[in-house]
């Protein structure tokens, strides 16, 4: 009998012990559960914040690279027109520098094409001479010395020995009128081309300018050294059939006074004529 209730206490504490043993281990599986439960959230939600922030750093990132690229493309924008401002005014400096010196290269050329005529122009005394062939025409040759070109050649239509016979007998006048155009641009008397010539108030034909040739330049530079005087030069064996080979020439100073731009007078100078010169041409303009 105590060795049944032996056996009977044995089992019943047995039983006991196990299911204490499951209870415990039950309560500890339930615990642990709990608490990886309460955990995985907060990892959860660690995680999550990690994300964000990760999130917001390439988002900042993505910000930031956008930004630098639209202040390159701006800068990039800004040195483009920089630098087309820049081209732009070195080409109108340029062309402004191309006009400049066109404009200066047309005064010189301008300027060297007047010069002669500069060179030419008359003052108040100038160097007059006479001359033609015995049975020619007048020819007058005006010019600032007597080294100098001449810048007034006209020739008349009077003979030379006729003006000659004029001036033996007394005081000469010849008046060389032309006309004044109002539509012609106004140039210099002595550049008229015609001329209506009087000698003493009686009409002797007409007077023509002439340029100089290769003739007038020759008979000049053989009268160059006489400053006062008339007289003949010979001729060459060609000319002597035609006109007798001889020229008369008569050469002295002459005063020059400007009326206006449409008058001028030539007054021979000659000291043994008692104030009066002997030989006086005029142009007039009307």
């Amino acid at each position: 009998m105590k060795t049944i209730m032996a056996k009977s206490f044995q089992d019943l504490s047995a039983k006991r012990q196990f299911h204490w043993t499951a209870k415990v281990s039950n309560e500890e599986q339930e615990q642990e559960e709990v608490t990886s439960k309460d955990s995985s959230p907060k990892h959860s939600s660690n995680r999550n914040e990690e994300v964000k922030t990760e999130n917001i750093k390439v988002h900042s990132f993505k910000n930031t690279e956008v930004s630098n690229t639209k202040s390159s493309t701006l800068n990039t924008i800004h040195e483009n027109k920089a630098e087309d401002k820049q081209e732009s005014s070195s080409a109108t400096r340029r062309k402004l520098q191309t006009i400049a010196v066109a404009r200066l290269k047309s005064v010189l050329t301008a300027f060297g094409r007047n010069r002669s005529n500069f060179q030419q122009g008359l003052g108040t005394r100038v160097v007059g001479t006479l001359f033609g062939h015995r049975s020619g025409h007048v020819h007058f040759a005006f010019q600032k010395d007597s080294t100098s070109q001449p810048a007034f050649l006209v020739e008349l239509a009077t003979p030379i020995s006729g003006l000659v016979r004029e001036m033996a007998s007394g005081l000469v006048r010849i008046a060389l009128e032309c006309d004044k155009e109002e539509e012609k641009k106004v140039s210099r008397l002595i550049d008229e081309p015609v001329w209506r010539t009087y000698c003493n108030g009686k009409k002797c034909g007409f007077a023509t300018r002439r340029e100089i040739g290769a003739k007038e330049v020759q008979i000049l530079k053989a009268v160059e050294p006489i400053s006062m005087g008339a007289g003949v030069l010979p001729g060459n064996g060609e000319e002597e059939s035609a006109d007798s080979g001889e020229i008369m020439y008569m050469r002295a100073k002459f005063e020059r006074v400007i009326g206006s731009r449409d008058s001028e007078a030539f007054y021979m100078m000659n000291p043994d004529s008692n104030g009066a010169p002997e030989l006086s041409i005029y142009l007039l303009r009307v």
